[in-house]
């Protein structure tokens, strides 16, 4: 990929998921996290515990993927975090696809493969249902 994302990683060895992070060092802030509640419903307030949960959360989340990302970067040979390393985390353990950030290739959808047993019940519902 010529034109993908790269971001250099001093080390590629992040810390243990699940530590309290300071807040300057969070990715969502209290303010940021309030104004996505007020966005999707301009009434609703969040109790004190449930914002340090819901920070706790992403910044847990986040880490966890960074960490698996570098996990991949590192089984790549490589010393760069590339953006195809998050996507295939993303993709792969969450079953998550970022729009606009890699290539522009169409996903395919994957259909569910259907077992012998339930093509014999859809033909049984199909046929009381003809009657």
């Amino acid at each position: 990929m010529a034109n993908s994302t790269t971001t250099a990683v001093k080390a590629l060895t992040p810390g243990p998921p699940g530590r309290s992070s300071p807040e300057g060092s969070q990715v969502l802030s209290k303010k940021k996290l309030q104004d996505l509640v007020r966005e999707i419903d301009p009434n609703e307030q969040l109790d004190e515990d449930v914002e340090e949960m819901l920070l706790q959360i992403a910044d847990d989340f986040i880490e966890s993927v960074v960490t698996a990302a570098c996990q991949l970067a590192r089984h790549r040979k490589s010393n760069t975090l590339e953006v195809k390393d998050v996507q295939l985390h993303l993709e792969r353990q969450w079953n998550m696809w970022i729009p606009g950030y890699g290539s522009d290739e169409i996903r395919p959808f994957k259909k569910a493969c259907t077992t012998e047993a339930h093509k014999q019940r859809m033909a049984l519902i199909r046929k009381t249902t003809k009657k």
